[in-house]
């Protein structure tokens, strides 16, 4: 049996919960929570703590002081939680950014709820502690066996491509642009996508956070393509700063640009989530790097490739 009542405040969990066929046990969400669509009627249980609608650089900036206080980007709506009652809840230790982090729960809920919850907090850094997050939550929720057959079929995804990649020689070069300004590359369980989906990762360590790069790395290492998919933004999101990477010294003399290959993908959807659609995203990846080999009908809504 699974647990009668799960709060989800991470995106990404949410989205393991409901693949594990246990939607009708969550009763609440987090502010970002958004997939799949038959979940957004939940009682929202976080907010941020910065004004929508501010440039990439405004919420750098506003998120480093949030940080530098030692406040958090988020709260935890302690009241919503407690009506719900909830047996779990599952939140994330992996950035402070991305949702509400796992001291932020334990303090909200700390002697709060009128009976003992069981916090289940993810730290994935790569694909292989993401499926192990997926068997987790399984246990956690008494779903193991669905938990093995969901892993089963992602596992057997990622393999069509590594195995039809087996033998191809050209590895491109990728930048994977997670943040615009100031610029990062994106780094934990990315460079691994790259390679899985037969491109040469630049600029970032797998494993390893997203590290911040001047212009002027990227400028030098020349990628072959460059992909844009700042995290927590969609397509037309990420559009509307495109002009900060068209305007940067150097940029039309790109090899990624005199060929065409600058492409933005939905980074909120897909890249940034570690969860099921993980999966999701080496497809992306694979149409994107080697779009002879692979359609898997994602471009349009996944990604688009920018027309210079």
């Amino acid at each position: 049996m699974s647990a009668h009542k799960i709060v989800s405040l991470l995106p990404a969990a949410t989205e393991i919960v409901c693949a594990l066929g246990l939607e009708s046990s969550l009763v609440g969400r987090s502010h970002e929570c958004d997939y799949p669509e038959s979940i957004k009627h939940l009682p929202i249980c976080s907010e941020a703590n910065f004004p929508e609608g501010m440039s990439s650089a405004d919420i750098d900036v506003k998120v480093k002081e949030i940080l530098a206080d030692a406040l958090s980007v988020y709260t935890v709506k302690r009241e919503v939680i407690k009506e719900l009652t909830p047996d779990v809840v599952i939140t994330q230790a992996q950035c402070e950014v991305c949702a509400v982090s796992l001291p932020e729960v334990e303090q909200a809920l700390e002697n709060y709820l009128d009976k003992q919850a069981r916090i289940i907090s993810l730290q994935p850094n790569s694909i292989d502690e993401i499926f192990n997050d997926i068997k987790s939550v399984a246990k956690v929720l008494y779903v193991e066996a669905e938990g093995e057959q969901l892993l089963e079929d992602l596992t057997e995804r990622v393999d069509i491509i590594r195995h039809k990649l087996k033998f191809m020689e050209r590895k491109p070069t990728v930048a994977c642009v997670e943040w615009l300004e100031p610029m990062m590359i994106s780094g934990n369980w990315m460079p691994e996508l790259v390679q899985i989906a037969g491109g040469t990762p630049i600029l970032a360590q797998a494993g390893k956070h997203s590290p911040y790069v001047s212009w002027d790395d990227i400028r030098e290492s020349d990628p072959d393509i460059i992909l844009l998919m700042p995290c927590g933004f969609s397509i037309e999101r990420t559009m509307r700063e495109i002009n900060i990477l068209l305007e940067q010294p150097g940029f039309a003399g790109l090899k990624a640009v005199k060929n065409n290959c600058i492409y933005i993908a939905d980074g909120n959807q897909y890249f940034n989530r570690p969860g099921p659609r993980i999966v999701d995203s080496v497809e992306i990846l694979a149409e994107i790097i080697h779009p002879k080999q692979f359609a898997f009908g994602y471009e349009g809504e996944g990604w688009i490739k920018f027309a210079l």
